[in-house]
Parts: structure tokens; sequence; C-alpha cells
């Protein structure tokens, strides 16, 4: 039973209960549940970080990107216009973290420290360029995300540092580069899902052919991860004006194949590193495809997952 609670008021409140020894909670969905399930028992000290306004609030998009406040719920990151428009990959996952329960409580931040590498949001925030805002006792720093992450469960954040909020840059979009995103995931049951196989794909398409491209992969590395094979694979990858045309076809089974080459998957009661792998293909082309569409013109619903895969 956790001794100690406070509800910060400010984030230094927060920060400052953090270097006494106390852990931030805000929507509880990872805490408190393992804390019931038992694998895993309350810290002694809590602090409620779940009135501070600056983590509550998504401001932009403006010339600066969209910031993401880190307390926000995935409900109202997976329905807000800038992101269905600009960062749909990120709504793609947020629309299937957990259950409706689960996205209605739980945060961005609280899905993001817990480093895990089967997390949703992860590979659509890498695939933007996310910057994580750490607010510490004596500074405030951004660190990206493939430097946040460590291992599983474990992050270069210090004990004493806060993530307040992430920050999206606007996507390219100089020279008539046209940029759509999109985040596959591998899954069994439409509800209280954890990622098998996940993949994002952010293309900026231009004169019919892919331009720029980053890829990242979920659940198939210690931490989430970019292919930069796989993206390179993709440029130039001819995709004409409806996203469809042939010739792209093997630049774009390429990339997905170097995205299984890249994995390095783990056996376990949910797959075998050889299905994961497998699935990395199929997870990454569909990824591939599904943003190349949005990037031509094409409408495909919000998840992705549910579209590619079926129901």
């Amino acid at each position: 039973m956790t001794a100690r609670y406070l509800a910060a008021t400010t984030v230094e409140e927060a920060v400052a209960a953090m270097a006494a020894g106390a852990r931030p909670v805000a929507g509880g969905t990872d805490l408190v549940v393992r804390a019931r399930q038992g694998s895993a028992g309350l810290p002694p000290a809590l602090v409620g970080i779940h009135r501070l306004p600056e983590l509550s609030s998504i401001d932009g998009p403006d010339a600066r990107g969209l910031r993401i406040g880190a307390g926000v719920n995935h409900e109202t990151i997976m329905s807000h216009p800038a992101v269905l428009t600009a960062y749909t990959g990120l709504a793609d996952a947020c629309a299937i973290v957990g259950s409706h329960a689960t996205r209605v409580n739980g945060t961005l931040g609280g899905n993001v420290m817990n480093a895990s590498p089967a997390m949703d949001t992860g590979a659509p925030l890498v695939c933007h360029g996310a910057l994580a805002v750490l607010h510490g006792p004596r500074e405030v720093r951004r660190i990206r995300l493939d430097e946040l992450w460590t291992a599983p469960g474990q992050s270069s954040a210090s004990p004493d540092e806060l993530l307040v909020s992430i920050e999206l840059p606007p996507p390219p979009g100089e020279g008539g580069l046209v940029t759509a995103s999109a985040y596959v995931r591998l899954q069994y049951r439409r509800q209280m899902e954890i990622a098998i196989v996940g993949a994002a794909a952010t293309v900026g398409v231009a004169q019919g052919e892919i331009q720029q491209a980053r890829i990242a992969i979920t659940a198939l590395a210690p931490t989430i991860r970019r292919v930069p094979m796989s993206e390179e694979a993709l440029t130039g990858a001819v995709v004409g004006a409806d996203g469809r045309d042939p010739r792209g076809a093997a630049d774009i089974e390429t990339a997905a194949r170097l995205a299984a080459r890249a994995a390095r998957p783990v056996s376990d009661v949910r797959a075998s590193a050889e299905y994961r792998r497998a699935m990395a293909i199929v997870v990454t082309r569909r990824a591939v495809i599904t943003a190349v569409l949005r990037a031509t013109g094409g409408r495909v619903p919000v998840p992705a997952s549910d579209t590619t895969f079926g129901s």
C-alpha cells in the first residue's frame, strides 16, 4: 500500500516530490492494474500529476508543429483534428491502445515513459520525429525518443525528471511534397491487446514517387527502432497518382523484408520469434501501402489495423 500521496498543483511541486522518491501517476492504467494483479506493488510514495495544466493540453498546430501534453489521454489524441490530418499514424495507434476505458484514462506520457517495446504509440512518434520534453529540478531538456528508451521498461530519464510534453515537428511539405503516415499492428482481437508485431511508416510523395520515408518497428527488438535500410529502399519508389503503381511494389516488398531482417524478436507465450519475423514483413508492407494511399488522396479510416487486417 502507498504510504504517501500528493496531488501536485505545479510542475515544480511534482518534480520536487519525485526528487524525494515519489513516482508520478496520472491515469494509472498500468501502475494500478499491475498492483491489482500482484505483479508489482505500489511504490511507497506517489505524486498525482493529473491536475497540472501544462500536461493537459494539445497546442498548435503552428510553425513549430504540435505540442501534446504528457497527461492528454489517447481518446483525445485520436480524435484531434490536427492529429487526424497531419499525424495520422499516431491516431491509428491511440485508437487501439487497450480498451475504451484505457484510452479515456491512459495518457500519452504514461505510454511513453513505460518504455515498452510493444507500445503502440512509440513507432509513429519515432517516425514523426517526436521529442520528449523532460522537466528536472535544474533544467528542461528535449530528447529524441530513440535516445530516451534504453531497454524494455527503462529510459535515460533521471528519477527526478518529469515528462511534460511530446513535441511533433511539422510534417515536411516543401516542393509539393505530400506527407502521410500509418501504424499497423497484428492484432488477435480488438480490445485489450498488446502488440505482437507492429510497424509505422511515414512517406513523403511528390511527382508520383516516394521522396522521403521513415519506418519504425514495434515488439521486434528491445526498444522501438527505425529501420534505415527500409527507408533507403523506399526512396525513389514509383507509386503513381493513386498510390498503386505496380512499379513501386518491388521496392515496398524489399523495404518490408529489410524491416524483418533488422528485427531481433523473442519467443514467448504470445508468439515465436520466427512468427514475429514473418509477420514483420506483413505489417511493414501494409503500413507503407496505407501511408502511400493516404499521401496520394486515398481514404483509409483510423485505425488502419482494422482496415488492413479486417475485423
